[in-house]
């Protein structure tokens, strides 16, 4: 079977990693993929947003499984215009995507479902919000409803702040129509994680928890980014906490979905916070998660192209899900500035340093033709702000710790910058 893969971030290289391995794969495309997932797979140029032309470039490549990765193609409609055209797609529609398209539209399914999430209000009138600070208490959540590439929340600790980003939501329109209406939500009080899960239309089923690390800098500090590092499984988690994720989330979002006539079919990820009370519900996603992917999908012993084929086919209960035992920690390298402006083209030296076990998978980076006195040859350079997502897999955490970090320090570019606790924040924070 030809599958393409819509992306060119470091999710998008891990699922092209994952794939290669699937005894059912003809041949890999990615459109429009990037150095890394070059080196695995068929490159083709055409944009994830372009809808009309992934449609085409599927057709003229016989491909038999669309696999979505970002999720502005997943909002625009991208599997409806496969699915139209005849070819299967792997991720949800238009109609449920709205669950990471609009948090307004989510928070009112959890409310609806009585699925554990905090308290919130929505406003489309900036001189309503601005009266309205505080509501909750401090620190104030601050959210554009529409989708701002991770970067449209603001934990706002003061009165100042808090006005500093409505005005810069909504009076700047720093995020466009992703900014025109704000969600406020209550601060809720413990320990980050993450569960991805495949869904179809029947049956939810977790993989393997992870946890990942929104801030840019160590000790969670600074401003929300797209995720600095990821590890798996979770430190967080026990059989108990699973459990009441499942009961009390999981289950009661997959009888939402059915009831309120959402045919959803591909990856739910569940952003929670685990609180005093029990789990709760932060966001959701409608794909696979950046950087959890590359913490997780190096643990999945079964076939992935089976599971995904199985998720289209309404057949996710039939499905052995297979996970190692070995743990997994994945350090992003970002560009100096980021999550702010950045400067790109920076060239990357010391890939060729790296180990033959870590997996290095390229989120932002590009092929730059560089000369010197002697010869020219391509080099590849920075072109994001998440640039490179160095993995290890290991039997212990810390030893996959300890080897993430040792090769993420032979890697470099001018400005790099990196968490060095990830993995390090305490369960019982």
């Amino acid at each position: 079977m030809n599958v393409l893969i819509v992306g060119g971030g470091g999710r998008e290289h891990a699922l092209a990693w994952s794939l290669s391995k699937s005894h059912k794969l003809k041949n890999l495309f990615c459109a429009p993929g990037n150095p890394g997932i070059m080196r695995l797979a068929k490159c083709l140029p055409v944009s994830a947003e372009d809808v009309e032309g992934i449609v085409t470039a599927s057709k003229e490549n016989d491909i038999g499984l669309a696999v979505i990765g970002p999720e502005i193609p997943l909002a625009m409609g991208i599997v409806d215009a496969l699915e139209t055209a005849g070819i299967r797609a792997f991720g949800p529609n238009k109609k449920c995507s709205q669950l990471e398209a609009s948090k307004s539209f989510t928070k009112a399914f959890l409310e609806k479902h009585d699925v554990p999430t905090a308290k919130y209000r929505e406003f489309t009138d900036k001189e309503e919000l601005l009266k309205s600070i505080g509501i909750f208490g401090y620190p104030m959540v601050i959210k554009a409803d529409g989708l701002a590439a991770g970067k449209g929340v603001v934990i706002a600790e003061t009165d100042e702040e808090a006005r500093i980003a409505i005005e810069r939501m909504m009076g700047e329109k720093v995020f466009g129509e992703a900014g025109e209406k704000i969600v406020v939500e209550e601060f809720l009080r413990g320990v980050e994680a993450s569960v991805l899960c495949f869904v179809d239309e029947k049956t939810i089923v977790p993989m393997e928890p992870a946890q990942d690390y929104k801030r840019i800098f160590d000790n969670d500090e600074g401003p929300n980014t797209g995720g600095m590092g990821a590890y798996s499984p979770s430190l967080v988690f026990d059989d108990t906490l699973k459990k009441r994720i499942m009961d009390e989330i999981l289950t009661p979002t997959l009888k939402g979905l059915q009831s309120d006539g959402l045919d959803f079919k591909g990856v739910l990820y569940a952003g929670l916070m685990i609180t005093a009370e029990g789990p709760k519900v932060i966001e959701f996603n409608n794909r696979f998660g950046d950087p959890e992917t590359q913490a997780v999908l190096p643990r999945l012993e079964t076939d992935l192209l089976d599971i995904l084929l199985a998720v289209t086919d309404n057949g996710l209960c039939s499905i052995d899900i297979k996970w190692s035992d070995k743990k997994a920690v994945c350090v992003v390298l970002a560009s100096g500035g980021y999550p702010g402006d950045y400067e790109k083209g920076m060239i990357i030296k010391g890939l060729e340093n790296v180990e033959p076990d870590i997996l290095v998978f390229h989120a932002g980076t590009q092929q730059e033709h560089i000369c010197d006195e002697i010869s020219c040859r391509m080099a590849e350079a920075t072109s994001g702000g998440r640039v490179l997502g160095v993995t290890a897999v290991a039997d212990t955490h810390e030893e996959a710790r300890k080897k993430a970090y040792e090769n993420a320090a032979r890697i470099s570019f001018e400005g790099m910058q990196y968490r060095k606790d990830i993995g390090l924040i305490n369960k019982h924070a």
